[in-house]
């Protein structure tokens, strides 16, 4: 039991950009609503026991706060983070980083899409 919790305190020392377990303390349940709909998509109960949900919400807060601190720990060479530094911590992911890409083009799609739309909102309102 010692050895577990002497290697989760080396690890948070490890990482000079994360905080440590009792500096920062997150808002429980935050997800669960909608982490159980992922669940039941994905193939589990409608109503998956609430241990299963918290569970996964651990795993995936402390992933995405992982990758955060790590495309921050890139970006800080630079001065700021940025997509890029994002998508060079996934980069040997390739699943991950073509989906973060096609995402990204779809946004840039619907971007263009709605300036266009505003475009010929205000000709319209000219028109008139």
């Amino acid at each position: 039991m010692n050895s577990s919790s002497a290697g989760q305190s080396s690890k948070s020392k490890a990482g000079s950009s994360q905080p440590s377990e009792t500096s920062f303390k997150r808002k429980r349940g935050v997800f669960q609503k909608d982490l159980q709909h992922m669940m039941y998509g994905f193939g589990d109960d409608p109503n998956p026991l609430p241990e299963t949900v918290a569970l996964v919400e651990d795993i995936v807060v402390e992933y995405v706060t992982d990758l955060a601190h790590k495309a921050q720990d890139i970006g800080s060479k630079r001065g700021k983070l940025s997509v890029e530094d994002f998508l060079y911590v996934i980069r040997k992911d390739l699943a991950k980083l073509n989906r973060c890409t096609e995402l990204l083009s779809m946004q840039e799609e619907l971007k263009q899409a709605r300036k266009a739309f505003e475009v010929d909102e205000e000709k319209l309102a000219t028109l008139e």
